[in-house]
């Protein structure tokens, strides 16, 4: 069998696979692309875009109790969630075509199949083999399910998307950002929602403000957040709802079960072992600074590494590695720190660096200083529905150099961006301090506070 042989393997067509691709395309070599699923990886087909989507549904539904304020006589016919899924799935199948074409229009060769190692360097895809001079792993990560009786009655984040009509009782289980988001939007758009947690707070990785008002804010929303729960079984009943069982007790009556409790790597099935490339124990692949694993010119990046997973993460390491190996940038390697990360939670969150607790774990207590602000937004002011903005700066050494940023409230997922680009570049509350507050917004107030 003939073994076809490219520059540059790309196995993965997701964000951080095709970037990497076509970025190495651009320095004339010859690359290959393999994707077994649609093109554009969870965050095009099930993950950032359509949840983003869902999102904005979602504060439609919170702002038209609103209208009425604002002098508006509207009144809501009711909520039709065919209508959004059919513009949401059709937005993504041209999204899908549209990779497809840039696939095409920087030369690299699309191949649609399974990858699966057979020696060191060679793949097999639909009985055709294919090896490259540098192989990129780029395969991305997918939900776990829980390991109890009855799990396969539930759906991961992946059957969210194909839901055909809105739950009318979900039960979502999960505490990281993926279960947040997605009781938030169930919630809004009126499904009665129990959200199960293991221990008192959701988002428990992030700063102790943020863990502490998006758990208040979920349950002053009205989602049922069950607390010190851990699965035990689901059952499907007779009439088709589903009982589920956990440490915490026994809730009947839910249409939808929606598993978010992890994701792992798609490592599992590759062949790997005959490469050499180490993977952790949950299946990760072990990478160094440079993405380089184990196995001599075979890299690696974005979720199947199992470190920062975000979409722009896994395209700007791509596209660095790209132009480490064929454009002779041989020190250029994607920096790991003060990435800012957003949570379109209801309202949304932005952050980024250290918490409060890493901050003073790396600095020490007496190292820092901590600038809180809670506040209306001024969206509110006259409306009969209130909310608050919470923020936080967190300062470390005699410079007070801002080391880390967190919020919560409307408008924090579009205001985090600029100010990430300060704290990137080493801002310090004095640069904050002397730039002219925006006025009047919610922003402004992080550069006021005292």
């Amino acid at each position: 069998m003939a073994t076809k042989t490219f520059d540059y393997l790309v196995v993965g067509g997701g964000s951080g696979g095709i970037a990497s691709g076509r970025r190495a395309a651009e320095f004339g070599i010859s690359v290959g692309l393999v994707e077994f699923k649609r093109l554009g990886g969870t965050c095009v087909n099930v993950g950032c875009v359509p949840k983003k989507v869902m999102f904005n549904t979602a504060m439609h539904a919170e702002m038209i109790h609103d209208h009425k304020n604002y002098g508006f006589d509207v009144q809501s016919q009711g909520f039709k969630w065919s209508t959004i899924k059919e513009s949401r799935d059709a937005y993504v199948k041209r999204l899908n075509g549209i990779y497809e074409t840039n696939l095409g229009k920087s030369k690299v060769e699309y191949i649609d199949g399974y990858a699966k190692f057979v020696d060191n360097k060679v793949i097999e895809v639909n009985g055709q083999r294919y090896t490259g001079n540098h192989i990129m792993i780029a395969t991305g990560g997918k939900p776990v399910v829980p390991d109890i009786p009855g799990a396969e009655h539930g759906i991961t984040s992946d059957g969210f998307f194909d839901l055909a009509d809105l739950p009318k009782k979900t039960a979502v289980v999960g505490a990281g950002y993926i279960a947040v988001e997605l009781a938030g939007i169930l919630k809004e758009l009126g499904s009665d929602v129990s959200l199960f947690i293991r221990r008192e707070q959701a988002l428990r990785n992030f700063d102790e403000m943020i863990s502490e008002n998006v758990t208040k804010t979920l349950e002053e929303s009205g989602v049922n957040v069950v607390k010190k729960s851990t699965s035990k079984t689901l059952t499907k009943e007779s009439d088709g709802t589903m009982t589920y069982e956990t440490t915490a007790g026994v809730f009947k009556g839910f249409d939808c079960v929606l598993w978010a409790v992890g994701r792992t790597p798609n490592t599992e099935g590759m062949g790997l072992d005959k490469t050499g490339v180490q993977v952790d124990q949950r299946g990760n692949i072990v990478v160094d600074e440079f993405q380089n694993t184990s196995a001599k010119n075979i890299y690696a990046l974005g979720d199947v590494c199992g470190k920062a997973l975000l979409t722009p993460v896994a395209i700007k390491a791509g596209r660095k590695l790209a132009h480490r190996l064929f454009n002779n940038e041989t020190s250029l390697k994607m920096d790991y720190t003060y990435i800012p990360t957003v949570v379109f939670s209801h309202p949304p969150i932005g952050t980024v660096g250290l918490t409060q607790a890493e901050a003073e774990k790396e600095y020490g207590a007496d190292n820092i200083k901590v600038y809180r602000s809670s506040f209306g937004n001024m969206y509110f002011a006259v409306t009969e529905r209130k909310q608050r903005t919470m923020m936080k700066l967190i300062c470390a050494g005699p410079e007070q150099k801002v080391v880390g940023l967190h919020m919560q409230g409307m408008g924090c997922d579009e205001m985090l961006q600029g100010f990430g680009v300060a704290i990137k570049m080493g801002a310090t509350k004095a640069d904050f301090d002397d730039t002219v507050a925006i006025h009047p917004t919610s922003s402004e107030e992080l550069v006021t506070m005292r």
